[in-house]
């Protein structure tokens, strides 16, 4: 167990693995219960031209509870769930890459840094086909202007002769795979990597930076976990704050939204008439900001 003044750092080697793996499902799957219908209303005004269905977090939190009801806040929540086995894959590489470079480096930064980067690259190759389909099933319903992917009326669905287990996320993978083969479920793959990679090398850094930094502001007895309880939330703001333009960029490539036979190139998202500004870039930073608050 390493110790810098009273904040101690938990090791790979330190961790109760059994433990570890069933709580941490189980909190993550909590987490991302509470705080999807503030992802889905974020990814829809992240893709959204202007104004032109939202005015804010608030006006979509209405008008989609009022037009698709408490469901229509959690479309493609089921798939999304998938998104789990990243969340293990990435503590897992975080933990073993750390422990590696602990052999050549004991800076705590340089630790997290490379770490944090690494875990990053392993989950996002994980979760970017759970995302091109799930943030395909957000966007659905009152947005659905959104995407080129419609999915069949309910109509259609109650005619089919079996019942098909998770439906609709078939139906808009079979569509996804028809329009650009596989690599239509790694479309914005690199914009995540440019996106997520950063947000984790930050992320942990400045966690470790805060924890340090309230340790010398509060009395020694001060809990750890109080300390900690904190300084996650401060990281995460200050991590969301900067990766905020690629993050838009990662949900316009993701949903389609540009061009209906091309893959979306960066310079394309970007240059688009409605969104020249750098304001364009920080959409929907607040929600952003809250959700990562929320998650740590």
């Amino acid at each position: 167990m390493q110790q810098k003044r009273n904040i101690q750092i938990i090791e790979w080697e330190d961790l109760d693995k059994r433990k570890f793996y069933s709580l941490g499902v189980f909190m993550t799957m909590t987490t991302r219960a509470a705080v999807y219908p503030f992802t889905l209303i974020r990814t829809r005004l992240q893709v959204q031209k202007g104004k032109s269905l939202y005015n804010g977090t608030f006006d979509a939190f209405w008008k989609i509870l009022k037009a698709e009801g408490t469901r229509g806040l959690y479309r493609g929540f089921m798939v999304n769930t998938f998104t789990l086995i990243s969340g293990q894959a990435y503590i897992t590489t975080y933990e073993l890459v750390r422990r590696h470079v602990s052999c050549y480096s004991s800076s705590n930064t340089i630790k997290s840094l490379v770490a944090g980067g690494a875990a990053s690259l392993v989950a996002q190759s994980i979760t970017v086909p759970i995302d091109v389909v799930s943030q395909q099933l957000m966007v659905q319903g009152q947005g659905c202007q959104l995407t080129r992917f419609k999915l069949k009326s309910k109509m259609v669905m109650a005619t089919s002769k079996h019942k098909v287990t998770f439906g609709q996320t078939r139906d808009i993978a079979v569509q996804i795979f028809h329009a650009d083969g596989f690599r239509g479920f790694y479309r914005g793959y690199v914009a995540s990597l440019l996106t997520y990679i950063p947000n984790s090398a930050i992320w942990w850094p400045f966690y470790h930076f805060y924890a340090e930094q309230l340790s010398r502001l509060v009395p020694v007895d001060c809990p750890h976990l109080l300390l900690q309880a904190v300084a996650g939330p401060m990281a995460a703001a200050t991590a969301s704050t900067l990766t905020n333009p690629m993050d838009v960029v990662r949900a316009r490539v993701q949903d389609f939204i540009w061009t209906l036979k091309a893959i979306p190139d960066f310079h394309i998202v970007v240059s688009q008439p409605n969104h020249k500004s750098m304001e364009s870039l920080f959409i929907q930073l607040s929600d952003d900001v809250y959700i990562s608050i929320l998650k740590n």
